[in-house]
């Protein structure tokens, strides 16, 4: 049994904060020496492992702080010992908060395959010669008579798995399944840096994903189970900017594009809409919104205007600090790293040219189909802003063979949703709309019959 004044363990719980219900989770050990260590997750958000910089215990009562999220945890524990009742503490509000032992209940994913599976699973290296790099992924094969056609998946922004796991949903193990119980074979890898994967996602672009894409194709040609006549690429968010840029330079190479929630104007204009939706539909005040705008705005004229990364970096800080109205002086350590963080953020290679980079050039060189669909709900990559500007730039290169849809009550990750803010996406069971996987798969069948 756990002692009464033991905080040592994994302690869990669900931070409520009105907007969203989180599941926390703090894992809490002492050394030999008699100091504590601890880690904090947020499975929620996809973040594990985050350091907690100071444990403190007076009698019944500890403190974990961490700098890195610039929260703070101050809890009791129960005479029984089996509940930390406290306040967590973060960005100037504070929640109830209590632990209990043991990990956090896990989420419904009723999508999410399982083995066995009706077809043939292959993990694979895929070369990426220009790079000096290999991919890791997950190559599927259907049951029948080869050889197949082939769709490579690519993921959105951030460091993603080949699943592209996020918030304990897995849209491409999701979409694979279904797609190669459909007849077609397809290969999903992790991005540079993470799992299996070489290569530093630190200093890539989004220029750097779309040489990672053609090394895809490259390697199902040379797989005999492959169609090398009919190999496609589909991508997500960003993954769907790669997509174009890839065929828009190999277009004998690339069959066909399958385009979700896919940008058409620069991401500047993306990031400013973005930030208007989600501010809006989350009933921010309107001088925050304002606020925020001028920031943004500001923080590119900066990136534009100097390209020194330590004196963008100090330039973006003074700006973020001047949008609070407060003095640096008065800022405590934790602000001050955490803003520090941000500005370096808004300095690395790939949102430098992600900010600049336009998908109208590229667009307007793709000779394939393409199927490009986006979610009313989508906040992230507005249908209204993305879907017009990406039809115009495919017909303005003299593409007819195009298809667009913007889908009723979906989301960015292609869920059904009530709002279409990001805290939903978490509590939404459903990971892929079934009613979008079959528009997918019956526009595939429809480009093999034209075949």
């Amino acid at each position: 049994m756990r002692s009464q004044t033991t905080f040592e363990g994994v302690w869990s719980g669900i931070l409520d904060t009105g907007a969203q219900r989180l599941r926390i989770v703090f894992r809490i050990r002492r050394n030999a020496d008699g100091t504590w260590q601890a880690t904090l997750d947020s499975p929620d958000q996809g973040a594990r492992g985050i350091p907690v910089s100071a444990v403190e215990t007076a009698g019944r009562q500890i403190t974990l702080r961490s700098e890195a999220v610039a929260g703070e945890f101050v809890g009791t524990l129960s005479e029984d010992g089996k509940r930390l009742e406290g306040l967590w503490k973060q960005g100037g509000g504070e929640w109830k908060l209590t632990l209990t032992p043991g990990e956090p209940p896990t989420r419904k994913r009723p999508q999410e395959p399982k083995p066995p599976f009706p077809y043939t699973t292959q993990e694979v290296r895929v070369p990426n010669r220009k790079a000096k790099i290999e991919l890791a992924g997950t190559l599927t094969l259907p049951n029948g008579k080869p050889p197949f056609p082939a769709i490579v998946f690519l993921t959105g922004s951030g460091a993603q798995n080949r699943d592209e796991e996020i918030f304990e949903h897995k849209p491409f193990l999701v979409l694979a399944d279904y797609l190669t119980r459909a007849g077609y074979a397809t290969l999903r890898m992790d991005d540079r840096g993470v799992g299996g994967s070489g290569g530093d996602m630190s200093r890539a672009t989004t220029l750097d994903f779309a040489e990672d894409a053609l090394a895809a194709v490259n390697y199902l040609k040379t797989r005999r189970e492959i169609d090398r006549k009919r190999i496609g690429l589909l991508g997500h968010s960003e993954g769907a900017l790669v997509a174009a840029i890839a065929a828009a330079k190999a277009p004998r190479d690339v069959a066909f594009l399958i385009l979700l929630a896919g940008t058409g104007v620069p991401g500047e204009q993306i990031l400013y809409r973005q930030a208007e939706l989600i501010a809006r539909k989350s009933n921010l005040a309107e001088p925050l919104i304002q606020r925020n705008r001028a920031l943004q705005q500001r923080v590119f004229e900066i990136l534009k205007r100097e390209k020194d990364d330590a004196k963008a970096q100090q330039a973006i800080y003074e700006a973020i600090v001047q949008s609070l109205g407060v003095e640096a002086s008065q800022l405590t350590d934790a602000q001050k790293t955490t803003f520090q963080a941000q500005a370096k953020s808004y300095t690395s290679p790939w949102f430098r040219t992600f900010v600049q980079l336009d998908p109208a050039p590229y667009l307007r060189k793709v000779r394939c189909p393409v199927l490009a669909l986006n979610g009313e709900l989508d906040l992230q990559v507005d249908p209204d802003q993305n879907l017009p500007a990406i039809e115009r730039a495919l017909r303005d290169g003299g593409n007819k063979r195009i298809t667009i849809r913007k889908l009723p009550g979906l989301n960015h990750l292609f869920q059904k949703a009530r709002t279409g803010l990001i805290t939903e996406y978490v509590e939404i069971e459903e990971t892929f709309n079934p009613e979008a996987l079959e528009m997918i798969r019956n526009w595939l069948d429809e480009l093999g019959r034209e075949k």
